[in-house]
């Protein structure tokens, strides 16, 4: 398996993140497994890699190679709008950071205003990152809805109990804008009723295992930079039949595909990593929609690599979403403080 490995020790230390609320306190060490191994059949090349590219271009808006990305509309429930199995993928960061409490640009914006022409639809999804941590294998899970058109969400992510096996911790809920990521029972030492933002193009790995969840459009947009794709045929994903992709990507080919008013993140996280490379399972439906994707992540510290599967699953296409950004006044400005359950 091909790894990515971040140029500092603070990855590492991000890969734990979660850590500030007690999930991997025990633990003393980090490190994860892959995913499955199908057998590869003989249709790769150009065409596997078009498809993947071509996915990813109808939920981003983004040309992918000539060309233009369609508009994906879908009803929710039924075949089309069917609640695939969540898939596995470990734990994310911010620990020790200063609270950013910027709006800027996202303050009081909404989700589903200011559609951008030829973006994507919206979806519910399905989060999952898996990790091990001395020994332990810890599962972060998240769910929500998404409007790929604004790049804005709303997730609540369930953590698990921690190693020593304390209580199970409070739900955090995340809003997702544009360059920002906002937390609601983030960490030790932040009051219940306030939000934690924090600037993902300041982090190093763009928010891809930042929030315990991969930012539904970066882990699509992370899919503009596929090459050496291997089609491994059809599979089933709860009543949906899907074609399965793998292959790798590479972040900073990706992050020049997309605007450069949205590239940020994914030009933080391609700064961030020893390498650009990442591996991915992609799966596609009949209609060439991304229904899941798969990314396996590495980061070197001292000792083992720490490696991480983040799985991003959609369905319920055109589910109405609605987000609102918090106000100045009720994000949290002061120290996290590491360890600690809020």
């Amino acid at each position: 398996m091909v790894v990515q490995q971040h140029r500092s020790g603070g990855g590492a230390r991000a890969v734990c993140a979660l850590a500030a609320m007690g999930v991997m306190a025990a633990a003393a060490g980090c490190s994860g497994g892959g995913g499955d191994r199908a057998a590869a059949d003989d249709r790769a090349g150009p065409g596997a890699v078009e498809a993947v590219r071509q996915a990813a271009a109808v939920l981003t808006g983004v040309d992918a190679g000539g060309a233009s990305p369609a508009r994906v509309t879908g009803r929710p429930g039924g075949k089309d709008g069917a609640e695939g199995t969540p898939a596995h993928a470990g734990a994310a960061a911010g620990a020790g950071t200063k609270a950013d409490t910027g709006t800027k640009a996202d303050a009081g914006t909404r989700a589903g205003a200011g559609t951008k022409a030829g973006a994507g639809t919206t979806a519910k999804v399905n989060t999952s990152m898996e990790t091990a941590a001395g020994g332990t294998r810890v599962t972060i899970r998240g769910r929500g809805t998404y409007d790929f058109r604004s790049r804005s969400g709303r997730l609540k992510v369930v953590l698990p109990q921690d190693a020593v096996g304390k209580e199970e911790h409070l739900p955090i809920t995340e809003l997702l804008a544009p360059g920002a990521l906002y937390m609601m029972n983030r960490g030790a030492g932040v009051p219940k009723d306030k939000w934690v933002r924090i600037d993902t193009t300041s982090l190093a790995d763009g928010n891809l295992v930042t929030g315990g969840a991969t930012d539904p459009m970066a882990a699509a947009e992370l899919l503009l930079g596929a090459r050496a794709v291997t089609y491994l045929g059809e599979s089933d994903l709860a009543g949906v039949t899907v074609r399965h992709y793998r292959g790798t990507t590479d972040i900073g080919r990706a992050a020049r595909q997309v605007p450069a008013a949205s590239r940020g993140a994914l030009t933080a996280a391609a700064k961030g990593f020893r390498t650009d490379t990442v591996p991915f399972d992609a799966y596609l439906d009949e209609q060439g929609r991304l229904r899941k994707v798969r990314h396996r992540f590495s980061f070197a510290n001292e000792g083992p690599a720490v490696e991480v599967v983040s799985t991003t699953l959609l369905y319920g296409f055109g589910v109405p979403v609605s987000v609102k950004i918090p106000a100045g006044r009720d994000i949290y400005t002061g120290e996290i403080r590491q360890g600690q359950q809020p």
